[in-house]
């Protein structure tokens, strides 16, 4: 098969920026939608959603969720994922192996959840007085919240919903093991090839990484097996030296780029993988957020600026006193000089506005 870098972004674009449909079909069709919990404007999951489902608006995830086919689980990373998926997952085996006295905590906490059906952190808080502890990021944090966490990690608790953004949990039913554990390796990794396609063979092995060091660690010690099996029924080409893949099956498109301009989230799977970002649009976009301020180039939380088929720029959008402040970074050093781009930068405005709740 003879191909171009330009069909196979073209086709990205195509494939994963698909006519806008209700949420169930939105969230089904992308398989997977990474959670984060910054608002800047609205949090990555309404922005990422906001291409392509109809009439969306920031919040409604988890306004709906309790009544959506979903959970929110580690996939590749953290976020929400349908239940057939989510299933497959599970009983999930941590790398990390728990205490006696974790595991008292746990069922403690466990028996307590099952009384009350739904509960909020504050109230577990509140029941067991854990204290505090080290988190993640090296700052201080709830113990009671860190013990949730890991309970819904293990399986035994799922989000009920959000209220504030904050998790609510409920128990969750012991899952039995799949009757075809490589099957249903094969299956998640389809999921992740799906969402992110098409993908360079550097990409696809990180991405199977991810999953079996994240999603499925029971079965990280078959990373090589999977990602083997996945380069034999993928369907793939070589262009520019680089191999290329993506769903067996699947017909490349190439249709003519939209007359639009769109304001991507950091994690939107049209921009998420950066190594197939450089080679796409032929610069370095980076996630700020976490650098430090002197060190950031395109800012806190820059939004990815395509037009068309290309990603020119970046935005900054933030919320003050109820309006929406924009700045634009361009890769060329300033905007496209022509109309139709700033008539589109203004129809773009106008639909975050929409989605905002300002307009």
């Amino acid at each position: 098969m003879s191909l171009t870098l330009d069909e196979l972004r073209r086709h990205a674009l195509a494939r994963s920026l698909f006519t806008p449909t209700t949420l169930p079909k939105a969230i089904a069709k992308l398989g997977f939608v990474q959670a984060d919990p910054i608002r800047a404007p609205a949090r990555a999951q309404d922005l990422t959603l906001r291409h392509r489902v109809a009439d969306y608006r920031a919040g409604d995830l988890e306004r709906r969720y309790a009544r959506l086919p979903i959970e929110e689980d580690f996939f590749v990373n953290y976020g929400f994922l349908p239940r057939g998926t989510h299933h497959l997952m599970h009983p999930r085996t941590p790398r990390t192996v728990w205490t006696k006295a974790r595991w008292k905590q746990a069922n403690a906490v466990l028996e307590f959840v099952r009384e009350r059906g739904v509960v909020h952190p504050r109230e577990v808080d509140a029941e067991f007085a854990h204290g505090k502890t080290i988190n993640w990021f090296g700052g201080s944090s709830n113990a009671s919240t860190q013990l949730l966490d890991g309970m819904h990690y293990r399986g035994l608790l799922r989000i009920a919903r959000r209220e504030g953004g904050v998790r609510l949990y409920a128990a969750r039913e012991a899952t039995l093991p799949p009757a075809d554990p490589r099957a249903a390796h094969d299956a998640l990794v389809d999921v992740v090839v799906a969402k992110y396609a098409p993908l360079p063979a550097a990409t696809l092995g990180q991405l199977v990484s991810h999953l079996c060091g994240g999603g499925t660690p029971q079965w990280r010690g078959e990373r090589a097996a999977a990602l083997a099996r996945a380069k034999q029924r993928l369907a793939h080409a070589k262009v520019d030296g680089i191999g290329w893949y993506w769903p067996a099956g699947e017909r490349l498109r190439s249709s003519e780029a939209e007359e639009r301009v769109r304001l991507l989230a950091p994690f939107d799977p049209v921009v998420w993988d950066r190594r197939r970002f450089e080679l796409f649009w032929g610069w370095a976009y980076r996630f700020e957020a976490y650098t430090p301020a002197p060190r950031r180039k395109l800012g806190y939380y820059a939004l990815p600026l395509l037009w068309r088929d290309q990603v020119i720029g970046w935005g900054n959008l933030s919320l003050a006193e109820g309006r929406l402040n924009s700045e634009f970074g361009y890769v060329a050093g300033r905007a496209p000089r022509e109309a139709a781009f700033r008539r589109e930068l203004e129809a773009e405005l106008s639909r975050l506005h929409t989605f905002l709740g300002l307009a």
